[in-house]
């Protein structure tokens, strides 16, 4: 019976690769082999929101529409640390002391039980709250000093900076000092604000009978970010300096890692205070997803500007000099070069090797931590019966954030690793959206390991349409070339989602359910 379920799927996905196998016939080898790893490489980067859109959906039910936004804004952080560390070093300690007030949250949870208050006295009070802390934001946030750059002002736009960093140079390092409000009053303020919406969003989602327990172990979250704040506050002038004259190899790494928090971080913002009081309403999760995802977009264009400019590849995959382009191992250690010859044809090294290599990790790493890991095993428990894990003595609303947040994280991931190649722009995100979702339907929307197989074959049928776009497809019986136009290109996707939906409506590793 197991065999002749995997018959359907075994037979289309066979169908497939027979047609790219036959496609392929007519190139070159050193065509071949290229086109094959970009549509390796464009499959990773696919994956990787794929993959975090899956495990929303796929565990918590939740169709987060704001995937792509979150992709885009990964790219954006790892450009922001990448180019202007300067900015990175000032911003962190805003971030980290309004992130130590939502950390207080079963502060004020429990706060929120000991008040015997009526429900209409309780959420207009709790709005009240939302508003003066927004007041209070409006008034603090833009008197703390951050070192930035100027949109209207193309020599210190974000288009500027790039290009300096491309060229291999950098402005010195902006140092501001608190000038229009003192420090300690900064301080409090940023931790009030997020303390006071932390406290109006616990009184409005307040229920009945609810009760929440207080425990000190509870202050280590809080406690750790407003360490690190002060840490980064106190020694903003040294970091700054350790950041500056880093090679750009660490701090691509450090960039990287930001990113990712960043994608952690806002996935878990996310999910505490806009997604849970929504699991029971699908209409308003994607309503409240896509509402996030075109905020998401105009506050990257406040912020960074509209104009597309790009992000500098590290020294790693940048030489060009000795023995550069590579043609063996030892030459491409040992001189970093851009790229590597391979049957006759140059092979992007960061581009073709690099990013299939990160995305076979992160499918690995992520599969044995849902599938071999405890916390895989909790979080699938919580899935299946969340009142029975929670009787164990587990948070399993934790457990969701957890969840939410990884999702959110490997977008952020897919964008920072994405920037050198495709550049930094407004429109990333929706663009890969699409092309995440599209590799999902053909997979299978809740399968991790379909999210991958989509992935690849969009990724290659993709490429393979470009290349065929320059080289024509022959048509049997006549001497024409068929060159199919840019516009096939996304349309050769949708064709594949078509036809395997109609043989496979779950895709061709989703389950009936």
């Amino acid at each position: 019976m197991k065999l002749k379920r995997n018959l359907t799927p075994l037979a289309v996905l066979a169908g497939i690769f027979l047609f790219v196998f036959m496609a392929a016939r007519g190139m070159e080898p050193k065509d071949l082999l290229i086109t094959t790893l970009r549509g390796f490489s464009v499959g990773s980067v696919t994956f990787l929101v794929a993959a975090g859109f899956s495990l929303i959906f796929g565990l918590l039910d939740v169709l987060n529409l704001a995937q792509g936004t979150l992709y885009m804004i990964g790219a954006y952080v790892g450009w922001t640390v990448y180019v202007r560390p300067d900015t990175f070093v000032d911003i962190m300690p805003m971030i980290l002391f309004l992130m130590a007030g939502f950390a207080l949250r079963f502060l004020w949870d429990a706060l929120s039980d000991r008040l015997n208050w009526s429900p209409k006295t309780t959420k207009i009070v709790g709005w009240l709250l939302v508003i003066v802390a927004i007041a209070l934001g409006l008034f603090i946030v833009p008197r703390y000093p951050i070192a930035g750059w100027e949109l209207d002002n193309y020599a210190q736009s974000p288009i500027s900076y790039s290009f300096m960093v491309e060229q291999g140079t950098r402005l010195p390092a902006i140092h501001l000092g608190f000038e229009e409000i003192p420090a300690p009053v900064a301080v409090i303020g940023l931790l009030l604000i997020s303390s006071l919406l932390s406290f109006g969003l616990a009184l409005i989602r307040k229920k009945a009978n609810q009760q929440h327990e207080l425990s000190l172990k509870k202050w280590w979250t809080f406690i750790v970010l407003m360490v690190l704040g002060l840490f980064f506050l106190l020694f903003n002038t040294i970091l700054t300096n350790i950041l500056f004259s880093m090679s750009s190899n660490w701090l691509f790494l450090i960039a990287v890692i930001m990113a990712v928090l960043s994608g952690l971080g806002l996935g878990a913002l996310m999910e505490t205070t806009l997604i849970q009081p929504l699991y029971s309403r699908p209409i308003y999760q994607l309503m409240l997803t896509l509402g996030m995802s075109t905020i998401g977009v105009q506050l990257v264009r406040a912020i960074w500007g509209m104009p597309e400019f790009v992000l500098s590849k590290p020294a790693l995959f940048r030489g060009t000099g000795g023995a550069c382009p590579a043609t063996n191992l030892a030459d491409l250690i040992e001189y970093n070069c851009t790229t590597v010859m391979v049957l006759g044809g140059r092979v992007r090294v960061y581009d073709e090797i690099f990013l299939p290599i990160v995305g076979i990790i992160v499918l690995v790493v992520v599969w044995v931590l849902l599938k071999k890991s405890r916390i895989g095993m909790i979080i699938r428990a919580g899935v299946q019966d969340s009142s029975m894990v929670e009787m164990l003595g587990i948070n399993v609303r934790r457990v969701f954030t957890l969840v939410f947040a990884l999702g959110a994280g490997l977008a952020a991931l897919g964008g920072v690793l994405a920037a050198p190649s495709n550049g930094l722009s407004t429109g990333m995100g929706e663009k890969l959206l699409l092309n995440a979702l599209i590799a999902l339907a053909v997979g299978g929307l809740t399968s991790y390991p379909g999210a991958a197989l989509g992935s690849l074959l969009v990724g290659l049928i993709q490429q393979f349409m470009i290349k065929y776009g320059q080289i024509g497809i022959p048509i049997p019986f006549t001497d024409t070339l068929f060159k199919p136009s840019p516009a096939i290109v996304p349309a050769s996707t949708m064709l594949l989602m078509v036809i395997v939906l109609l043989i496979l409506p779950h895709g061709l590793l989703g389950k009936q359910e």
